[in-house]
C-alpha cells in the first residue's frame, strides 16, 4: 500500500523496530501500528563490496536510518551512490517491488 508502519504499544506508546511480541519498556504484549512519514536521516552506512548476492547490485550501500519518528532502520541507498550521502543526509522511503513484495528502500529526499 506504499505506507511505511511502525509498532507502538498501546500501554506506554513507545515506538519500537524491528517488531517485536512485547514492549523493550514495559513488557506489554499490546502493540498497533502506525505510519511513518517514511523521513529521516542517514544514521549510518557501509558500502558492501563482497561478497556479491544476487539480486544486488554491487558496490551495495547499506543505511541505517534514523526515521523522523525515532525509531531506526536498515535498509539500501537506492538512485544515488555512497559518494553522495554522509552521516545525516536526508533521506525518504520508496517502495520497490521484486516477486509480489514491496521493500522499503531509500533515496536522498528530493532526489528522482
Amino acid at each position: 500500500e506504499g505506507k511505511l508502519l511502525i509498532q507502538r504499544c498501546t500501554s506506554c506508546a513507545t515506538l519500537r523496530h524491528p517488531p517485536g511480541p512485547m514492549c523493550p519498556a514495559c513488557q506489554s504484549l499490546e502493540w498497533e501500528a502506525v505510519q511513518s512519514s517514511g523521513k529521516g536521516v542517514v544514521y549510518s552506512f557501509v558500502v558492501m563490496h563482497h561478497p556479491q548476492i544476487p539480486p544486488f547490485e554491487y558496490p551495495n550501500t547499506v543505511l541505517l536510518v534514523e526515521l523522523e519518528e525515532g525509531t531506526r532502520l536498515v535498509s539500501q541507498l537506492v538512485d544515488a551512490s555512497a559518494a553522495d550521502i554522509d552521516i545525516g543526509t536526508p533521506v525518504e522511503v520508496v517502495f520497490r517491488e521484486e516477486d509480489g513484495l514491496a521493500f522499503p528502500l531509500f533515496r536522498i529526499r528530493g532526489g528522482a
